[in-house]
């Protein structure tokens, strides 16, 4: 007798702006806290790791935008079916 399978869950489809906002905050967070230590970073020759996280955050904008259409088209595609 062959076993049924249980029926296979919807994949998850959450909205993306959050997930785009949120690392966009980790990067300014991250660049404001190394603010703090830019002597040290001089010092040390890590001069480099504000700029990483100010790209972090400037790269979050396409980023942003990309998420804000993938949300468009599947509050569409939810409102198709």
């Amino acid at each position: 007798m062959p076993k049924q399978q249980p029926p296979r869950p919807e994949p998850l489809d959450p909205p993306m702006v959050p997930f785009a906002l949120a690392g966009m905050a980790a990067w300014a967070v991250a660049g404001l806290v190394l603010l703090l230590f830019r002597g040290w970073l001089t010092e040390h020759g890590h001069q480099d790791w504000l700029w990483i996280c100010l790209a972090g955050f400037l790269w979050g904008f396409p980023g942003l935008a990309t998420m804000m259409r993938h949300d468009a088209n599947r509050r569409r595609r939810r409102a198709s079916t």
